[in-house]
Parts: structure tokens; C-alpha cells; sequence
């Protein structure tokens, strides 16, 4: 009985070491590899490297006399679904990865903007730059349409006829209108964007046009002058003051037998009260019968300009004592130069200058100006196509250029 035990237990040893050593010869004759097979053995789900290497049989052997490793092997689909998960985590982290950084990238691109902000400012400022260089650029290449013949100004009777209209009120004196006395005093001011210079005002603020709209002040003298300050401030850089204050109704009517007084008081105030204003004008519109004054400057209809001076003295009785003005002579060189420029540049833009007995408030300042644009017989059009050429005529003289 004790042999038939001893040699059933040799029989199952030598049973069991046939069966271990033909499985793990099977085993170690597949592919070889047995990571997968060992992490099946142990806790899968926490082990699992996904990093591929080599077992050796015995421990595959081993692996194989676990009672569970039956378990594990028919859990062996389910491990294979949980890698493909953990693959397509992978792989979506790296897909969200990439799709949020493109986002990131796209409000970077908002916040960037202002890198592209400052290109655009620096564009428009060279923009600006160059505009501005080129009417400069355009205001320096003026070119003289024509010369004025200086030695023939030396003569006084020449100078009267072809310069001056003197009204019969008056007298010319060849002691005021010689060519040394109009061409020697210094016109020319330094231009400051930063300070008034310039004081525009109308006299007769009620001056109209021929298709002037009533109650459209833009197509009256004071629109006219408007226009004026517009061009003297934006395209030359100067400071203006524009008074459009009314000086020739009274009580609702038309009434100029006191604008001249009235006018007097008002703009003296104003120029006490800005010291730094070196230029006066009192832009009008002339009054004439039958006669329109056009011309083509540029290609375009231009009513005719006159410049007006106040004598202060009647032909009959002399100097108006009531009337001083000790600026007469720095105003009959302002308008005198203004009018060699005229004539060099805008030919044919200018009429005489007219020569009166009264004072017209052009004593208020060395630089003072009284202008008839045009007349009532002129359009709108023709009036404020005037402004640019004496604009220009302005800077020039003012500019000394």
C-alpha cells in the first residue's frame, strides 16, 4: 500500500513537471512577448507601462500555476478596452493641447494689436508727415507768373497810374507813395499757432452776394470770412481771432452811418485784450454798378480784390485832425506789398488800390487791412474762391517770403 502511494505521487511530480515544462516551452516559442501576460498576473490597472520587454519562461511558468491566471485571462479583453482608453485620453489631452493653444495664440492676437496699434499710428504719422511736407513743398515751389518791373516804380506818376485809384476826396502824396517808403518797412511776422496774430472782422457784416440765401450767413462776407480764417489757420499755421459781431443794423434795420464807431470800440477791446494780434483786417464787398469783377485763377471764377486805404486827409482842407493815424504809412506799405505779390503771382486778381480821406479804423494797428472782395454782382463761388489766393498772397508777405 506504502509503494502504491509513493509511486502515485512520483507519478503526479513527474505528470505536472511534463505538463509545466510543455506549456512553457509553447509560451516561450510565441512572440515573446509577456509583458502584457505578466501584468495580467498582478494588479493590471495600476502596473500597466504600456513599455514593451522580455520575461523568461520560468516566470511565465510560475504565472501559469497561479490558481487566478484563469481570471486574469478572461479579463484579458477588458484590459485591452481600459490601454485603448488610456490611448484615446492620450490622445484627446493632446488634441484639447492643441486646440487650446491656437485659442491662446488667437487672443494673443487681440492683446498683439497693440503692436499693430502702434504700426498704424506710426503709418499715419508718417502719413500725416508727408502731407504735411508736401504742402510745404507745394507752398515753397510757387512760381512767379509774372515780374514786376522795380525801377519803373521810382517814378511817381507810373506808381500812381498803374497802382492806385485816388478818389477826388483825397490827395496822393509823393512823400507816402514812393517805392522806397511802401517797399522798406519790415511786414513780415514769426508765425505762432500758439498765440492770436490775427483778427478777422466785417464792418459791414450784412454784405451779401448775388445768390446769396437770406438768412445764410456762409453766403455773406462774414461766411467769406470764415473761409479766410479757415485757410490762415489750417493750411499756414497761424492763430486768427474771426469777430463776426454786427456793427451796421440798429434796432433790426440796415443801418452803416455808425458801423465805423461801433466797429472802433468793440475790436479795440479785443485787441487790448490779445496784445499779441499784429494783423487787422476788415474784410467787405465792394458796391459797384453794372461791372462785374472776375478773373480765373487756378481755373477757377475769382471775383477781384481791392485794397482800401484811409489818407486821413481831404483834398480841400488837408489832415483830418479829428481822424489820427500814426500807422498810415506801415499801412500803405501792407497793402502796397501785398499787391507786388498779387502781381507776381495771381496776375489780373488784384484791382488798384483806392486811396480815401477817411481813416476806415486802420489806425488800430501797423498791419491793419480793410479788403473789398468782390462786389454784390459776384456768386458765392467766385467770393470764396477769392480767399485762397489772398490767403496765400497773406503768408507770403507775413512770411516774408
Amino acid at each position: 500500500m506504502g509503494k502504491w502511494i509513493h509511486g502515485s505521487v512520483w507519478a503526479a511530480i513527474l505528470g505536472l513537471g511534463l505538463y509545466v515544462l510543455v506549456k512553457g516551452l509553447a509560451l516561450v516559442g510565441g512572440d515573446g512577448r509577456l509583458e502584457h501576460a505578466a501584468a495580467k498576473a498582478c494588479a493590471p490597472a495600476v502596473t500597466y507601462s504600456g513599455k514593451s520587454g522580455r520575461q523568461s519562461w520560468l516566470d511565465v511558468l510560475l504565472k501559469e500555476t497561479i490558481p487566478l491566471f484563469a481570471y486574469w485571462e478572461s479579463k484579458e479583453a477588458y484590459l485591452q478596452e481600459d490601454r485603448d482608453e488610456l490611448i484615446v485620453l492620450e490622445d484627446s489631452a493632446e488634441t484639447e493641447t492643441e486646440t487650446y493653444l491656437p485659442a491662446e495664440t488667437e487672443g494673443a492676437a487681440d492683446v498683439i494689436p497693440e503692436t499693430e496699434t502702434q504700426k498704424q499710428e506710426e503709418t499715419e504719422k508718417k502719413e500725416e508727415t508727408d502731407k504735411k511736407q508736401k504742402k510745404d513743398r507745394k507752398k515753397e515751389a510757387r512760381t512767379k507768373a509774372a515780374e514786376v518791373n522795380l525801377d519803373a516804380l521810382q517814378d511817381f506818376t507810373y506808381l500812381l497810374e498803374n497802382y492806385y485809384t485816388v478818389d477826388a476826396s483825397t490827395t496822393a502824396d509823393p512823400a507816402q507813395i514812393n517805392a522806397d517808403a511802401l517797399l522798406s518797412p519790415e511786414m513780415q511776422i514769426e508765425k505762432n499757432a500758439g498765440k492770436p496774430q490775427i483778427l478777422i472782422y466785417h464792418t459791414h457784416s450784412q454784405e451779401a452776394f448775388a445768390d446769396s440765401v437770406s438768412g445764410d450767413v456762409s453766403a455773406t462776407i462774414v461766411g467769406m470770412g470764415d473761409y479766410l480764417t479757415e485757410l490762415l489757420t489750417e493750411k499756414y499755421g497761424y492763430c486768427v481771432i474771426h469777430n463776426t459781431s454786427v456793427f451796421d443794423m440798429i434796432d433790426g434795420k440796415l443801418d452803416r452811418n455808425a458801423a465805423y464807431n461801433l466797429a472802433e470800440a468793440e475790436i479795440s477791446q479785443i485787441l487790448e485784450e490779445n496784445p499779441s494780434v499784429e494783423v487787422v483786417i476788415d474784410l467787405h464787398r465792394d458796391g459797384l454798378d453794372g461791372e462785374k469783377m472776375v478773373t480765373d485763377i487756378n481755373g477757377k471764377p475769382t471775383a477781384k480784390i481791392m485794397f482800401f486805404n484811409g489818407l486821413s486827409r481831404t483834398a480841400r482842407n488837408g489832415a483830418i485832425d479829428y481822424l489820427p493815424n500814426p500807422y498810415i504809412a506801415e499801412n500803405l506799405a501792407f497793402s502796397f506789398q501785398l499787391q507786388l505779390k498779387a502781381e507776381e503771382y495771381y496776375p489780373g486778381f488784384t484791382r488798384n488800390i483806392y486811396l480815401q480821406s477817411l481813416r476806415y479804423n486802420l489806425h488800430l494797428r501797423p498791419r491793419a487791412l480793410l479788403v473789398e472782395a468782390g462786389s454784390q454782382l459776384n456768386t458765392v463761388e467766385e467770393e470764396k474762391n477769392a480767399m485762397e489766393p489772398l490767403a496765400d498772397i497773406l503768408d507770403m508777405v507775413l512770411s516774408g517770403k
